[in-house]
């Protein structure tokens, strides 16, 4: 588990959550305490110019390139009137350098397997096992030859 994971983890702890913030603000992360990480997050590059919404919800096993941002596509409208709930990244996805995820309303879902290219911009739900590119990011393949997590039932990808 690198440095910058582990700090990710431990963001959260009664007594030390606003050193660890300090600490990830410092490798250019903001990862708020409200932010829900299931188990086996990787972080690469030490996750520079990473933002992500406190009503984050990041999966088991999920990958996370420099640069990725998850949050509102209307920051203009204060957060109590805003019509986004909540982004919620399923087990597995990847999220490569530069990817943007962006919720209007309601619940966004980047499917389980999921890969967001570089750069990317996602505006809508996906998939399992899907790839997305481009700006706005479109549907450009599905994963193949590698297993998704278990969640995701083989017959759903045929």
């Amino acid at each position: 588990m690198s440095l910058v994971t582990a700090l990710v983890y431990r963001r959260r702890h009664r007594l030390l959550g606003r050193l660890v913030q300090e600490a990830l603000a410092l490798y250019g992360m903001e990862v708020p305490a409200a932010c829900e990480i299931g188990p086996g997050l990787t972080v690469f590059h030490r996750g520079f110019g990473t933002v992500l919404h406190p009503y984050t919800t990041l999966g088991a096993d999920v990958t996370l390139y420099n640069g990725v941002t998850i949050g509102r596509a209307d920051p203009w409208v204060p957060q109590e009137l805003s019509a986004m709930r909540r982004v919620v990244v399923g087990d597995g996805a990847v999220l490569c350098a530069g990817a943007k995820v962006v919720c209007k309303e309601g619940v966004l879902t980047v499917g389980a397997g999921t890969v967001l290219g570089a750069n990317a911009v996602l505006t809508r739900s996906t998939g399992p096992g899907e790839i997305w590119a481009g700006v706005p990011a479109r549907k450009v393949g599905m994963r193949e030859g590698r297993r998704l997590p278990p969640t995701v039932p083989a017959q759903a990808l045929a």
